[in-house]
């Protein structure tokens, strides 16, 4: 797979601009961290490479037959199935013994046949995650994947969230450039998206 190329990309919402002129390489196999403040449009590109909205001009290559994988901001659990039922959702045919060894590295063994609405904020986060790592995916999308993890949790995660996305590409939001660090990730630090110029890669 080669790399995902966004040459001046712009979306606006009510006439207010959000992304404009935007252009970035995500390099194929390696973690990409985006980082800007709240507002300047961070998951809305998220949205526009995952299909979910449309840019109103410029293009993105290299994300065709590819298959994604996302952590939202929300978890978007099935409440009323337990973890282990959520990562069958995506991966059905994998056994029981491989789906509850990825939990038990993100420290959730005890719970993993507990209904998630019965979980915590932090055990939720981390279930959704591993649903994301377990589905069968060619780029990985992670917006604010470590919200809300102490940081002894956030370090457990991070080291098997590595382990698993090792030669893929993974594209992540973060506000947290310590995140981004102990992700191994490129980073590209936008100040204001609407300051891109055509062309023009933001300061990394």
């Amino acid at each position: 797979m080669g790399d995902i190329v966004i040459k001046n990309l712009n979306k606006a919402f009510d006439g207010k601009p959000v992304l404009r002129n935007l252009s970035l390489r995500i390099p194929s196999g390696r973690c990409f961290a985006i980082m800007a403040p709240s507002g300047y449009g961070k998951t809305t590109l998220l949205r526009i490479l995952m299909g979910f909205e449309r840019a109103d001009s410029g293009s993105i290559d290299g994300l065709e037959g590819q298959r994604l994988s996302a952590v939202f901001q929300e978890d978007r659990l099935c409440e009323h199935l337990s973890a282990l039922q959520n990562i069958r959702l995506v991966r059905p045919e994998l056994p029981r013994d491989a789906m509850v060894g990825a939990l038990r590295n993100v420290g959730l063994a005890d719970c993993c046949d507990q209904p998630v609405r019965e979980l915590s904020g932090g055990m939720r986060r981390r279930a959704a995650l591993v649903r994301a790592l377990m589905a069968q995916y060619d780029v990985l999308i992670l917006d604010e994947p470590f919200k809300g993890l102490d940081e002894e949790t956030k370090a457990l995660v991070i080291r098997e969230t590595r382990e698993r996305i090792a030669g893929k590409t993974a594209v992540m939001v973060t506000h947290d450039p310590k995140e981004a660090e102990a992700m191994g990730a490129e980073v590209v630090a936008l100040e204001s998206a609407a300051d891109v110029q055509p062309g023009e890669r933001p300061a990394e």
